[in-house]
């Protein structure tokens, strides 16, 4: 599991053998059942986790049982509940396995170290948080101003592999339409 990390730094950083062993060496390996939960509303984010292999999925779940999907990680991604694992406080989301997958977990203060101690990894960071800043902001704005329509094909460019391995409902969820909604997009969308 391990290995599949430090092939995926090798490659995003300009990290020596030494560097990436060490960020390794600080990981908790973990396996994941489908639906298992990484972290529950209300638990306190205390882990940064980088997904080996499988899906997850952060969401909230509204009073009337309505899911909220935030976003999805796929393998050679990164995920935490921000606000909570900031914070150190309750987190209002969700995060469980959509398949069976591998993680690694640092623990906050680990993970402070050895971005203190490795100025390439805290670049890696750094370039992980704007891209998530950026690819939020896109989010909200087509949240905001695209049609259903326009929403369901920005899903597709944007994430084309995972169409395959998310149940509409998901997919819905994400885009924040009805299941009939998203049927009906899809069923035109094959007609053309």
């Amino acid at each position: 599991m391990k290995a599949a990390f430090e092939s995926y730094l090798r490659q995003q950083t300009q990290l020596d053998e030494a560097g990436v062993r060490r960020v390794s060496s600080l990981a908790i390996s973990r396996k994941l059942r489908r639906n298992e939960f990484l972290l529950r509303e209300g638990e306190v984010c205390r882990h940064k986790t980088f997904i080996v292999n499988g899906l997850l999925r952060t969401y909230s779940v509204t009073p009337d049982g309505n899911e909220h999907i935030l976003s999805f990680s796929p393998e050679n991604t990164w995920t935490l509940e921000v606000e909570s694992y900031d914070r150190q406080a309750p987190s209002r989301s969700h995060i469980d396995a959509i398949e069976p997958g591998e993680v690694l977990q640092w623990l906050k203060a680990d993970f402070n170290g050895l971005l203190e101690e490795i100025p390439q990894l805290k670049i890696l960071a750094e370039q992980m948080v704007s891209r998530s800043i950026h690819s939020s902001r896109q989010r909200i704005i087509t949240t905001l101003s695209a049609t259903p329509e326009q929403k369901y094909e920005d899903f597709v460019q944007t994430y084309p592999g995972l169409l395959p391995r998310l149940p509409l409902r998901m997919i819905a969820g994400y885009l924040g339409v009805s299941l009939k909604t998203l049927t009906r997009l899809r069923h035109a969308q094959m007609l053309r």
